[in-house]
Order: structure tokens, then sequence, then C-alpha cells
């Protein structure tokens, strides 16, 4: 069995590479998991010893297929936890994130698949991530940060980063949430803030909070 840290660095390079980068590279995934580069490089190596990983001369690493199967595994058991905490227990989306953590590595399989057949197979968690089935495969729907509309695109708001709390428990005081459907109305030049329309209520989003956010087009 992965260790817990052999985990939380298979986790982080495909959270780094699984949106479109090739690579993560050693001060990203120091930068991610919050140690030091030196630490970095030294668990390089182990992994890269272990066939998880692969180097890329210059640009990082990327994982093996060994190396995705860690992966998805710890995702599918973290997504699965943040969903029961969220929906069982009433935990705010704003920190299912933070107890999932912790809890993710304790997990057995047949307790994960328990999990999964409570909350009816699920296939997102709270924040819209897709979650590996039980084959561990992964669909990731195709979607745009909501930065990227143009004044009068309509979208679905599908999926948006668990790493900042705050901006999520912003979200949750706007009324704001995963599969909304929305409208960009206008945005401001010079990287300023964007309007979007959501039922019948208007809400002005920096653009912080608006590239944290994807969605989906429907119109």
């Amino acid at each position: 069995m992965p260790t817990a840290a052999v985990e939380d660095y298979a986790k982080a390079i495909y959270s780094l590479t699984g949106w479109g980068s090739e690579t993560a590279s050693t001060n990203d995934l120091a930068e991610r998991l919050g140690v030091r580069a030196g630490s970095v490089s030294a668990m390089i190596k182990k992994l890269d010893e272990a066939g998880l990983v692969e180097r890329v001369p210059y640009h990082g690493v990327r994982l093996t297929t060994d190396g995705t199967r860690v992966a998805m595994t710890v995702l599918r058991r973290h997504r699965l936890l943040e969903l029961f905490l969220a929906e069982v227990l009433d935990v705010p989306w704003e920190r299912v994130h933070a107890e999932a953590e912790v809890l993710e590595h304790a997990l057995s399989e047949d307790l994960t698949d328990l999990i999964s057949a409570k909350l009816g197979n699920p296939e997102v968690d709270p924040h819209g991530d897709p979650i590996p089935d039980r084959d561990l495969e992964i669909i990731e729907a195709e979607t745009v940060v909501l930065a990227d509309l143009a004044p009068g695109d309509s979208a679905r708001f599908s999926r948006v980063s668990d790493s900042n709390p705050e901006m999520l428990a912003y979200l949750s005081r706007c009324g704001i949430a995963v599969g909304d459907e929305l409208e960009l109305i206008e945005r401001q030049p010079f990287e300023g803030p964007i309007t979007v329309k959501i039922g019948d209520e208007s809400h002005v989003l920096g653009l912080t909070l608006a590239q944290a956010m994807r969605v989906e087009h429907t119109g």
C-alpha cells in the first residue's frame, strides 16, 4: 500500500497536470504541498524508483500508469468523503476539503465502495470535481473558465476550485451553487470584475473568483 506521503504527491501531480499541463515542476509541487523544494526532489527520486513517475529533463515529472492509479484511488476516496460530509453530515462545502484531506488515507477499499453505494454512486463531488468510478475511470467534462466568457454567453456553473475556503463561503453567501445556469452580462476592462445573472439576481464577481469557477457553455 502506498504511504500517505506517496498518495499526497500522486494526487498533487495529477492536480497540476490533469487540466492540460504535461508535467509538474518541483517548485509547483513544493508550493502546492507546502514543503521545501529539496524535500520534493528527494520524494520525486523515490517515486521514480518505484515506477510511479517519469522525469522529463528540465520540465518536471508526469505520472506513469501505476502513478495515475495511485492518484485515482486517493482522489476517489477524497471526493467521496467530501460528498458524504456535505450531504450526510451537512458540513459546509468550504470545510469538506480540509476534513477529507485528513480522512482520505484511512479508508479501505470496501468502506470506500460502501460510501459510494450509500450516495448512489455519484459522479461529482460538492465542488463539481469528477469522482473516479470503481474501476478508477474518470470523465473530465469539457469546461472553460468563467472569466473567459463574453457578454451574452450562457453557461452552467459546473466546477470550482476548493483551494480557498473563504471563496467558497462567499459563493454560499451569494446563493451561488454548482449547477446554476448563468449569463455573463458585463465585463469591466483592464481585468476588472464581471457581472453575471443567475435567475433573477445579478452578481458582480472579481477576476480571481471568476478564474476559479469553471462552466459549460449552453449558449
